[in-house]
């Protein structure tokens, strides 16, 4: 009897370990790279993807970068970087500074490898240049590839002030290129950016919820020689609330019916990057089922059963998704940060990151975080997208408060 369990055991763990094999031989397979060598007392090799050249950096990034923003897994990243992923963002506020200590150490021994980025909301020279040396020292390195000036949607937030330190960080080789990042108001900022010449590399909002406008300012700034990531790919990643995240305040499974459109997220992805102009587009990933799947847009195109599959999406968050387009000026007459709040909404709603939403939540001041639009009889913002302003902002301020 026993002899016959330690068979069957043995057969299981046989199957198991030929079903790994089978999965990892597929996924190296459609994406034309090598299998990457996984032995305990072996280092594996970086695989090889096909690159982009980021403007006129010099650098050759994977279109597929590594968001990590949401990553709580160093070993997410580090198969990441084995697979040929080199590009990875982080920034200094997020998980109140953790996640540059965390991809710090799960990028140990490989940032020779990498492409490294990282921001500051600094708003002074010296919280800037304090946000910088704290940067280097939780991420382990001498300099990072790229340092964003983080959130800037207006001009007048790109001061004289910060593009000098950005110039002198550069001089001092503790940075390579300067970056802005700029969530909404995207084509006015791009053109900004680009008359004043001394921004390498733009980070910007961009996905298939978003007007024409935008793709052809990318492709004008990409034209002067910026080099263009994209973010908020996902348009709020509504489809991927099944997998294991909350959806705070709501029942999961009375949702699935509507929300979970297979596909959906890769087809966003594969929109994106379908414009030659965006050189990398990078996408939060927290596991390794994540990782798989966002890979496969490397390896297929963009088809008309995509379109469609995007088509459905927008008409389930047309009235949940601020588009970030700028249209409300991003603050309603008392004083709300509309699309701000309903982007951090949609950490909690979309990506389940209650955390990193109440987080950016309590960063804004305290006056406002008192506000509540529940005392309005009627809103002041008319979304021409038919976002539900009054009811999104109520929720997020009942979520987040």
């Amino acid at each position: 009897m026993k002899r016959a369990v330690k068979s069957r055991l043995t057969d299981d763990k046989l199957l198991c370990m030929k079903t790994i094999s089978s999965r990892r031989d597929f996924l190296a397979a459609g994406l034309g790279v090598p299998l990457v060598a996984s032995l305990p007392d072996r280092q594996p090799e970086p695989s090889k993807l096909n690159t982009r050249a980021l403007g006129g950096t010099g650098l050759k990034v994977s279109p597929l970068g590594f968001g990590c923003m949401t990553t709580s897994d160093a070993a997410v990243i580090e198969r990441a970087s084995d697979l040929g992923i080199n590009y990875f963002d982080t920034a200094r506020a997020y998980q109140n500074g953790n996640n540059e200590r965390m991809v710090g150490a799960a990028l140990k021994g490989k940032r020779q490898q990498v492409i490294l980025s990282s921001k500051t909301l600094g708003k002074t020279k010296q919280e800037a240049l304090t946000d910088l040396e704290t940067s280097l020292r939780e991420l382990r390195t001498d300099y990072l590839d790229i340092w964003y000036l983080h959130n800037r949607n207006n001009p007048e937030e790109v001061t004289d002030d910060l593009l000098e330190v950005q110039q002198a960080a550069k001089k001092a080789g503790k940075i390579r290129f300067t970056g802005v990042s700029t969530h909404f108001n995207m084509p006015d900022m791009l053109a900004y950016l680009v008359k004043r010449g001394r921004t390498d590399v733009t980070l910007a909002s961009y996905n298939f919820t978003m007007k024409p406008g935008l793709t052809d300012a990318i492709q004008a700034a990409r034209r002067a020689g910026m080099g263009v990531v994209a973010m908020k790919v996902l348009a709020g990643g509504f489809s991927r609330i099944q997998r294991g995240d909350r959806l705070y305040g709501v029942n999961p499974d009375a949702l699935t019916n509507t929300l979970k459109r297979e596909g959906a997220m890769l087809a966003a992805i594969k929109w994106v990057l379908k414009n030659r102009s965006v050189d990398a587009a990078i996408v939060c990933m927290t596991d390794f089922d994540q990782l798989d799947e966002n890979l496969r847009a490397l390896s297929e195109p963009f088809r008309d059963s995509d379109e469609k599959l995007l088509a459905g999406q927008l008409a389930y968050i047309s009235p949940l998704y601020c588009r970030m387009c700028g249209s409300c000026n991003g603050v309603c007459e008392r004083g709300v940060p509309v699309a701000d709040m309903l982007r951090f909404l949609s950490y909690a709603d979309g990506y389940g990151q209650f955390a990193t939403a109440r987080e950016r939540f309590l960063e804004l001041p305290e006056h406002v975080r008192q506000i509540q639009c529940r005392h309005c009889s009627s809103c002041s913002v008319d979304c021409p997208n038919g976002v539900q302003v009054r009811r999104r902002l109520m929720r997020a301020q009942a979520l987040l408060a």
